[in-house]
């Protein structure tokens, strides 16, 4: 009999990632959990654990022995992400993977507002030119962060203006994975945009909180210079700033407002509403 072809997932230790090992593991479907540190990766049955680090090139090319499909959800945010994507991509072509499913972003470009739209594009191109096929998961900002948003005076603050953003769960972005993971050669070299039903304002998510959480959650729209001015005091990196800011100026830009439906045709369930999803976290 035949082994099924080996499935390998990164980033179980974190939340896109963990939802897809969990439901994998729920279907029966055997997977390779690449982690950075074994202790904390979860415990499923029919999973078993390799440590790898995206910039080991020798751990990542041995974990990836005999690997068919791989999720690779990106690295945390750091200066030098792109090269650690680069080591593990070409590694896993080198260990003969065929089939690579990369969480991406949406608008994802050489010139994204989105300052970090810039590191999945040109993840993108290293993928592309890497011989494997591929399916990247460009997602919208993820709706499980618009609370983490608000400061402690329930205020998010941004330079967002009266932009939409189409945002999307982190439960759907999994789902979408675990479909295309399932059946990669049916999504071989696709790019998928993974967003909610609907493009919504800052000031619109902050009352949509406002009247599930039973607290005043409210959007204060900065200029670009109050914004920086407002961040300064956290001691961060440039590059990390940038970041910040740039999520509320690629809102603004209406780069983030398109509402796509492959999240329910990929699934076969329409994409979670804020409503929904607020609704479900409660």
């Amino acid at each position: 009999m035949s082994m099924p072809p080996v499935i390998a997932v990164t980033g179980s230790t974190g939340a896109v990632g963990g939802r897809v090992a969990r439901d994998l593991a729920a279907r029966g479907i055997p997977q390779r959990l690449l982690v950075r540190d074994a202790s904390r990766a979860p415990r499923l049955d029919g999973a078993e654990v390799h440590v790898a680090r995206y910039s080991d090139t020798d751990a990542a090319r041995s974990a990836l022995q005999g690997v068919e499909t791989l999720l690779m959800v990106s690295a945390s945010e750091t200066a030098d992400r792109v090269e650690h994507h680069r080591t593990f991509v070409e590694a896993a072509a080198a260990a003969g993977v065929r089939s690579i499913v990369y969480t991406s972003f949406l608008a994802a470009a050489p010139d994204a507002v989105f300052t970090l739209g810039r590191d999945h594009a040109a993840t993108e191109d290293i993928i592309r030119a890497s011989g494997m096929s591929f399916t990247f998961l460009r997602d919208n900002f993820y709706m499980d962060m618009m609370e983490l948003f608000a400061g402690d005076d329930g205020v998010i603050r941004g330079p967002a203006g009266e932009g939409r953003c189409s945002l999307v769960s982190r439960s759907d972005v999994a789902a979408t994975a675990v479909a295309v993971l399932r059946d990669p050669s049916a999504h071989a070299d696709v790019s998928y945009d993974l967003t909610g039903p609907e493009a919504l304002t800052m000031a619109e998510v902050a009352e949509k909180i406002s009247a599930v959480r039973g607290h005043p959650v409210r959007f204060l729209d900065e200029t670009v210079d109050e914004a920086y001015a407002s961040r300064a005091a956290f001691g961060a990196p440039r590059w990390q700033v940038d970041a910040w800011v740039s999520t509320y100026t690629s809102i603004a830009s209406g780069d983030l407002a398109g509402v796509s439906d492959d999240v329910e045709r990929v699934t076969g369930r329409p994409a979670q509403s804020f409503d929904e999803f607020l609704g479900a976290v409660s």
